[in-house]
């Protein structure tokens, strides 16, 4: 089968799995209308991941989850949709402008009493919310990272400080294009990517996997990690 055709099938197969599984409601396609007129990069989740997403955080029974890397809100309203009434959903992203998107996006969904968006740098946005936490200790039920790849290791190691035994850590965008695997790929996004995995697969605290996708998103994958103690 010729590259064109497989992409053509893998796209096929999304959509007739997407329109019986996960079809986009009215405010999570103008979620994406509005990204796209921004002029956001279209790398939001797939419809399918998003609802991946939902599910998990609706299995962890999770009443606080925290993203980091918000983009238009997108991978946020799947998110926040599983949150109890009560529920706390933290993002964080370093563009102003994303967060102006993602806070209207979040704002027309009805999800805006129970998330948060913070502007700034993640690593610095962490802190705070480690500073946060040591006053008031509720940990995160799910975290989910899908922000610059190069500091993915220090997202997991924040994310090990900001939750409790039980909690999940999802990865996003791990297999960059298969250049995870390549030793000699010395690109920041592959060697903070890799350091992640080997982090999880090493970590005492950890116990995860990494799964390969196909899709309207091309050739991706993501990694599931849940803390132990």
């Amino acid at each position: 089968m010729s590259e064109s055709r497989e992409s053509q099938v893998w796209d096929d197969v999304d959509d007739y799995f997407i329109s019986h599984l996960a079809p986009d409601d009215e405010v999570l396609q103008a979620a994406l209308r509005d990204s796209e007129a921004a002029g956001l990069p279209e790398i939001a989740v797939s419809a399918a991941e998003g609802k991946l997403l939902h599910l998990l955080a609706l299995t962890q029974g999770a009443a606080r989850i925290l993203e980091i890397g918000t983009l238009g809100g997108y991978s946020t309203i799947w998110l926040a949709r599983a949150l109890p009434a009560d529920g706390r959903l933290v993002t964080l992203e370093y563009s102003p402008r994303h967060a102006e998107v993602a806070t209207r996006n979040i704002a027309r969904a009805g999800l805006d009493k129970i998330v948060e968006v913070r502007v700034g740098a993640a690593l610095e946005s962490l802190a705070e919310l480690a500073d946060e936490t040591a006053e008031n200790p509720a940990p995160f039920d799910l975290v989910f990272v899908d922000a610059d790849k190069a500091n993915n290791p220090y997202y997991v190691e924040w994310a090990l400080k900001l939750t409790r035994p039980g909690s999940l850590i999802i990865i996003d965008n791990v297999v960059r294009g298969g250049r995870v695997a390549d030793p000699d790929n010395t690109s920041p996004d592959v060697r903070g990517t890799r350091t992640a995995i080997e982090l999880i697969g090493s970590h005492a605290r950890l116990s995860g996997t990494a799964i390969q996708t196909v899709g309207r998103k091309g050739y991706d994958g993501f990694a599931l990690a849940r803390v132990l103690g």
